[in-house]
């Protein structure tokens, strides 16, 4: 079983702020979501990204011009269990509520 195989839960914080920088004002929060997918991707290994809601409207909370500075995510990597899916795994971003993000690093989540 390769490195990226193994199903496997982390905590990240994601800081939008710097991927949006230079963004024109109606573009910065659909592109904060395509950059947290993109992020999600680069993290896990996996193509087939799926956002929870939670996560899509905690960057639209405050407009479109206004997307929050970071963001605290899970990252699930799960295996696909549709027959006719191109890839066996899957990975779903799911909001962390939390107050502040100093001292917060990357979290491994057993389950």
């Amino acid at each position: 079983m390769a490195k990226g195989d193994e199903v496997v839960t982390r905590e990240y914080t994601i800081n939008l702020h710097k991927r949006i920088h230079g963004t024109g004002f109606k573009h910065r929060a659909p592109r904060a979501v395509k950059k947290v997918r993109e992020f999600a991707q680069k993290a896990m290994g996996t193509n087939d990204v799926r956002l929870d809601t939670k996560v899509n409207k905690e960057i639209w909370k405050t407009g479109v011009r206004n997307v929050p500075y970071r963001i605290r995510v899970r990252l699930s990597r799960r295996r696909n269990d549709d027959q006719d899916a191109k890839e066996p795994l899957y990975t779903l971003v799911s909001l962390v509520p939390v107050t502040g993000f100093k001292r917060l690093e990357t979290v491994t989540i057993d389950e």
